[in-house]
């Protein structure tokens, strides 16, 4: 089994094949988000067609082409880049017609457990109780909320029947008499130091507040997460995955 890594000089995309080292899974070679191509390949091609399954951790920039890549070559792809839009993810519908794909803003067992007891928590706590989710990360990351934030919150709204783009509230700057509507879903993103990545889903009502967190104190939690997503994913169908289905959540 080999992986190839696109966004193979970032920070994930060095923590991935470290793991995959530990894992003794052979990584093809890579791409960086400028399209240079690391290994003994000489191009994209040629890369993703000595790999068995594709893991893309780079740039939103490189998303478009990265999934060009995997799906010109038929491989599975592993995606575990942020910041994506709504018309990424309609072309990730797409390729899933034709190759397996899993995406994912977090690969950590820990976080997507998280999202099942915060699905649970607002399936059995009523609108009175108000949803705050809060996120911390190192002062380089550029995209905020942060991907798990809105996974977490995505998982909330999932609990209360709806989806996340009718819930969520992002802005609260400035004065407003009825800033806070009710069942609606709060974020709040810090940035600065190291943080690889802290996340907390505040449940609060009146008189009482429930606290679900998770705290990731290094990236390695991640990269083995995506590395064992990976294997998983080499030899399934077409279609779009999730790491719920990787753990059988």
């Amino acid at each position: 089994m080999k992986i190839g890594i696109l966004g193979v000089t970032g920070r994930m995309g060095r923590a991935i094949g470290n793991a995959a080292a530990e894992a003794g899974v052979a990584v093809a070679g890579g791409i960086d988000r400028e399209g240079r191509v690391h290994g003994d390949h000489g191009d994209a091609a040629a890369l993703a067609a000595a790999s068995d399954v594709l893991v893309d951790f780079s740039a939103v920039e490189a998303f478009a082409t990265h999934l060009g890549i995997a799906i010109r070559a038929g491989k599975p792809i592993l995606i575990g880049t942020t910041g994506l839009t709504p018309g990424h993810h309609v072309a990730i519908d797409e390729a899933a017609r034709t190759i397996p794909v899993l995406q994912s803003a977090n690969t950590s067992l820990g976080i997507n457990l998280l999202r099942g007891l915060v699905e649970q928590a607002a399936v059995r706590l009523g609108p009175d109780w108000d949803i705050e989710v809060l996120e911390m990360h190192h002062r380089h990351k550029v995209d905020a909320p942060s991907g798990t934030a809105l996974l977490l919150g995505q998982s909330a709204a999932k609990g209360r029947g709806t989806t996340i783009q009718a819930l969520s509230r992002f802005d609260r700057i400035g004065f407003d008499p009825h800033a806070r509507e009710e069942g609606t879903i709060g974020y709040a993103s810090l940035r600065g130091g190291s943080v690889a990545g802290d996340h907390m889903v505040i449940f609060a009502t009146e008189g009482e507040r429930i606290e679900l967190g998770h705290r990731a104190e290094s990236r390695t939690i991640f990269a083995r997460g995506a590395v064992k997503a990976a294997l998983w994913l080499a030899d399934k169908l077409a279609g779009r995955y999730t790491m719920q289905d990787v753990l059988g959540l």
